[in-house]
């Protein structure tokens, strides 16, 4: 609101010259929204979707939520970890999980879909192929994970100053962070039954990007690492931003930046008989943005990639 009547390329001068850049920024308004758009775009606070995507989706918009407030199927949950009643259940029954790799058919039908969290982007796509095929003990699972400052968003809070994270490394959030239902409800669904894990969030003195590195007991211990590195690559044969490293190499938040890839390392501890997955993406585009554009574009019809072919990591 503070930005209306700006043009866009003022308020992002990166654009300037570019396609786009004479928008004017506006306040919002659903009956204005309607008539310009077929799909919106929701990056607010939680609770704040709860009242906005209803009224769009009753003018005929289609609507990708930034939020939480899709994501969880049980409104009960929702209050439990988001302390405030679900006050959209209708809108929530028809709510789609934005995960493409797993949901695009559902996705391409959906009027309504629920962007998910950076941290669950990373954990579900490294546990999706091993929690599919047993390979491990669900109730196991740890994820600890790592994130760049900017997955706090820019509210200017005491502990994001830059002051408090630099040259720092903390964890928060522990051991009740908002985003464990989603990745519980989520890997749930993979495994064939409800789960429960540990998630332990930490924050990183660098501005974008996510590191989750996560165990879980395997069923079989003596299952050769090799013979699970196969299952993986099998599982997601034909997924281009999907990348399961070559044997020896680890992933790392430099070579996912500014991009759609998703980079996973497996790795067999043969003394505790556990498997180690290790996942990196870009919290702020694989993990929001960008993921959100893929869905965008599912929704519309078009190829998960259209307008997103040059999207790659950022030197």
């Amino acid at each position: 609101r503070a930005e209306a009547e700006r043009d866009l390329g003022q308020f992002y001068p990166f654009l300037a010259g570019l396609p786009g850049a004479d928008i004017k920024i506006s306040v919002y308004d659903a009956e204005h929204a309607a008539a310009e758009c077929e799909l919106a775009f929701l990056a607010v606070p939680a609770g704040t979707a709860l009242r906005m995507a209803p009224d769009l989706l009753g003018r005929g918009v289609k609507v990708i939520d930034f939020s939480a407030d899709f994501r969880l199927e049980d409104p009960d949950v929702y209050q439990q970890w988001y302390g405030e009643p679900h006050t959209a259940r209708e809108a929530l029954a028809s709510a789609v999980y934005g995960l493409p790799e797993l949901n695009a058919a559902a996705i391409r039908n959906a009027n309504l879909v629920a962007n998910p969290g950076c941290y669950p982007t990373a954990s579900i796509l490294g546990l999706a192929a091993a929690l599919k095929h047993d390979l491990v003990d669900p109730d196991t699972i740890i994820i600890d994970a790592a994130s760049g400052a900017s997955g706090a968003g820019r509210k200017p809070v005491i502990p994001n100053l830059y002051c408090e994270i630099s040259d720092n490394f903390r964890a928060y959030g522990a051991p009740r962070h908002r985003h464990t239902p989603e990745i519980e409800q989520e890997l749930g669904k993979l495994a064939g039954s409800p789960l429960t894990l540990t998630f332990t969030p930490h924050i990183l003195p660098m501005k974008r990007g996510i590191l989750a590195t996560i165990y879980a007991r395997l069923r079989d211990p003596q299952m050769p690492v090799s013979q699970i590195r196969d299952i993986f690559a099998a599982f997601w044969a034909g997924e281009k931003w999907l990348r399961l490293l070559p044997e020896g190499a680890l992933p790392e938040t430099a070579h996912v930046r500014g991009s759609m890839y998703c980079d996973i390392a497996v790795l067999k501890d043969d003394r505790t008989g556990r498997l180690i997955i290790l996942c990196a993406i870009d919290n702020l585009c694989r993990g929001a943005a960008g993921q959100a554009l893929a869905n965008a574009n599912l929704m519309s019809g078009l190829a998960v990639d259209c307008g997103m072919e040059n999207l790659c990591p950022l030197p």
